[in-house]
């Protein structure tokens, strides 16, 4: 268990203390199951009333924002971002020694470093290079020609087809697939569908996250790029020949088609879908299940739908739709009125 004094978490979270210097931390947690001794968080007001009954011993907060007296005080100018550092710190990535499992088949053409943690039924292929401090675990299968960079974690299930290339501090979740063929094929003079050769590769620069499920096809020619720090998340398919910029997130079940092309820090939440030879521009944010086939501007919010369109303006249309019962009820009433007053009654003949 890590324990540290309060002062010390103030430094390594950048916050400013207000509260007893002296005071150990030994963990973090949110504000419903922080124990005593424990540092927690409050970035949505909607959580401030949890702020009374947490048993938390101090909590991260932003300007201006007042607990109760006996809270040691973390001032934040993101207190979720030092909240995300305390856990580092009280949680930090296992130490492992250098091991390779006796099951473990590595051809003799690999290059594998010396200080690497190769779990069971792992098979690696020719030519391979494996680099420092990468753990593989059981059942990963790593084609001919890959590289893994240093500090790399290849989790159990992974297959990582031949050319890759991973750099360094990627992590691979669980039954990943890193490489596989692109869906690509022309159909023939009789109608048949003939499969193009897919001879690219897939390249993950340093510090992506893959999630567990997700597939990250391999270009026919040239190569599927995923710049640094990108994180996808589980189930999530990138088609062939796709760029995407640094610091991008990628969120369940997104799929992009082939030749999509997409910018630094853009958000695709869950289930977002992008049609082929799109460009998406830097900053943009797509909300989920939005469907887009056409190039999206820098910066742009665009709301689920397809096709998926501003987000204020898909604000107004949902507000809208509430008011669709009471609109039918006073068209049906204003049809009534005209009627009668294009087919008045006749007194003198009733």
């Amino acid at each position: 268990m890590c324990l540290m004094k309060i002062i010390e978490l103030a430094k390594q979270t950048g916050t400013e203390l207000e509260g007893d210097a002296d005071l150990e931390i030994d963990g973090a947690a949110g504000l419903d199951i922080a124990a005593p001794g424990q540092v927690t968080f409050l970035a949505n007001p909607r959580y401030t009333s949890q702020v009374e009954t947490t048993k938390a011993s101090a909590i991260f907060v932003g300007a201006g924002v007042e607990v109760r007296p006996e809270l040691a005080v973390l001032r934040a100018r993101d207190p979720y971002l030092a909240y995300t550092r305390a856990l580092r710190l009280f949680y930090p990535e296992p130490e492992f020694e250098p091991f390779i499992h006796p099951t473990a088949v590595i051809d003799e053409t690999a290059q594998v470093a010396q200080d690497v943690w190769i779990g069971a039924h792992v098979f690696i292929g020719r030519e391979a290079r494996i680099g420092s401090q990468v753990r593989i675990h059981p059942n990963v299968t790593i084609y001919d020609g890959v590289h893994v960079g240093a500090n790399s974690v290849i989790h159990s299930g992974v297959s990582i087809r031949e050319g890759s290339e991973l750099g360094a501090r990627v992590v691979v979740y669980n039954n990943a697939v890193i490489g596989c063929d692109g869906f690509g094929y022309a159909k023939d003079e009789e109608g048949h569908w003939l499969k193009i050769p897919q001879a690219g590769r897939v390249v993950l620069e340093d510090d992506v996250e893959v999630g567990a499920g997700t597939t990250i096809d391999r270009a026919s020619v040239g190569e599927t790029r995923i710049a640094r720090g990108v994180k996808i998340d589980n189930l999530v398919q990138v088609g062939h020949s796709c760029t995407v910029g640094e610091d991008t997130l990628l969120c369940g079940q997104v799929g992009l088609a082939g030749s999509t092309h997409v910018g630094r820090r853009v958000i695709l939440a869950g289930q977002v879908g992008v049609g082929g030879h799109v460009k998406i521009g830097d900053d943009a944010v797509l909300m989920a299940k939005a469907g887009v086939f056409y190039d999206v501007p820098a910066g742009k919010v665009l709301s689920g739908g397809i096709p998926a369109f501003e987000h204020r303006e898909s604000l107004r249309a949902m507000a809208a739709i509430r008011k669709l019962p009471e609109m039918a009820r006073t068209l049906r009433t204003l049809e009534a009125r005209l009627k009668t007053l294009e087919n008045p009654v006749d007194e003198n003949s009733a």
